[in-house]
């Protein structure tokens, strides 16, 4: 059975977060690096020979490119040498994926192989069981493998921040398109654990703003069609006054930024990755910020922890606020719309986070009180 497993950073990483002043502007940024990884590398002494496996293409200004810039940092740092290769990512590039990952473990060169994303597992599981001696690591997905360490990332905490940012805007009608109901949109993928933790932290922030705040939360049972969550999303608006929604349903979420664009009414929130540089220019300018699964961060901190001698492998890695893994984008938008008031209460929010001050529950853990919390909530 995998162990759940979480690390306080550095005490670093909390200062610089402390020295934010008004803006939390460093759950965005590399705040896992610096001081904290140099220190590493000094005191180990060791340079990793790493490969980094992209099941796609660099430039996809999300996980991929969150990762890479992160083992960038490493190698700028002295701490890894580093072999990056694209692999490609349509279904006809998929067969090369199996035999890159052969290929590079039975070369025997690297210390490490780094791999990402829910599609890689099946074939991580088939090629780490071969290669016993080989270490791994995989983010945002887990394998079975005692060789392999998995990097997965907070859901919970990063929806008590967007919840706490979503209660502040929705009543602030100083800003175009919020009217003066308390109403929040979710519409997630499937009804699970998994999209519900997300959902949990959510209603949570945002009732620690508004006790009174009311959350529409809708599934659409589906990661790609856009169709059914702008349907859900002109629905959210039009009948219940809801003017911010979160997707949470990869692409299929983005159909309630349509929704909002559409109707002129309302703004969109993002996940997982900076979405305001992902969407068409018409879409992004609605997208207030997005909700961030911090990779680079997160690799910077895994060797952190390589060097100071933790054994992490065939482990299941939470990592939260206080470990940079998770964060809100903090620029653009956000820094636009968002008064002082509101980046105060997210900064504080964060803090009584990382202070301990402040306790999101898991779906993971809880599904029923999540499902619960959200038949209460409901407009």
């Amino acid at each position: 059975m995998k162990k759940l497993f979480a690390l306080a950073l550095a005490l670093a990483m909390a200062l610089s977060l402390a020295a934010c002043g008004s803006s939390p502007a460093a759950s965005s940024s590399a705040a896992a690096s610096g001081s904290a990884a140099a220190s590493g590398s000094a005191a180990s002494g060791k340079v990793y020979n790493v490969c980094n496996l992209v099941n796609g293409n660099l430039g996809d200004k999300s996980f991929f490119d969150s990762a890479e810039a992160g083992l960038e940092k490493l190698k700028a740092d002295g701490r890894i040498t580093l072999n990056t290769i694209e692999m490609g990512g349509t279904d006809e590039d998929q067969p090369t994926w199996l035999s890159t990952l052969y290929e590079v473990s039975d070369s025997g060169e690297y210390d490490l192989i780094v791999c990402g994303t829910y599609q890689m597992p099946e074939y991580l599981n088939e090629v780490a069981a071969k290669y016993p001696d080989q270490k791994y690591l995989i983010y945002d997905s887990e394998s079975s493998q005692p060789n392999v360490v998995n990097i997965n990332y907070k859901q919970n905490d990063l929806g008590y921040l967007m919840g706490v940012f979503a209660a502040c805007m929705t009543t602030d009608t100083s800003v175009a398109n919020i009217n003066e109901e308390p109403v929040l949109g979710f519409v997630g993928g499937v009804d699970s654990p998994v999209i519900n933790d997300f959902l949990y932290g959510f209603i949570l922030g945002a009732q620690s703003i508004n006790p009174d705040v009311k959350v529409d939360t809708r599934y659409t049972n589906d990661y790609v069609d856009t169709a059914i969550a702008k349907e859900y999303g002109l629905s959210m608006i039009n009948d219940n006054k809801c003017d911010i929604i979160w997707g949470v349903a990869g692409n299929s979420g983005n159909g309630a930024a349509e929704a909002a664009l559409e109707t002129g009414k309302a703004w969109f929130l993002g996940v997982d990755s900076d979405q305001e540089l992902t969407l068409s220019s018409d879409l992004a300018a609605i997208t207030l910020t997005s909700g961030l699964k911090n990779i680079g961060n997160s690799l910077i901190w895994f060797f952190d922890q390589w060097d100071a001698g933790e054994d992490l492998f065939g482990q299941n890695i939470l990592l939260g606020i206080p470990e940079g893994g998770v964060g809100l984008v903090t620029d653009k938008n956000f820094s636009t719309y968002a008064s002082d008031k509101t980046k105060a209460a997210v900064e504080a929010a964060q803090q009584n986070i990382i202070n301990g001050s402040v306790t999101v529950p898991s779906a993971i853990d809880d599904n029923d009180g999540a499902i619960a919390l959200r038949e209460s909530v409901r407009p």
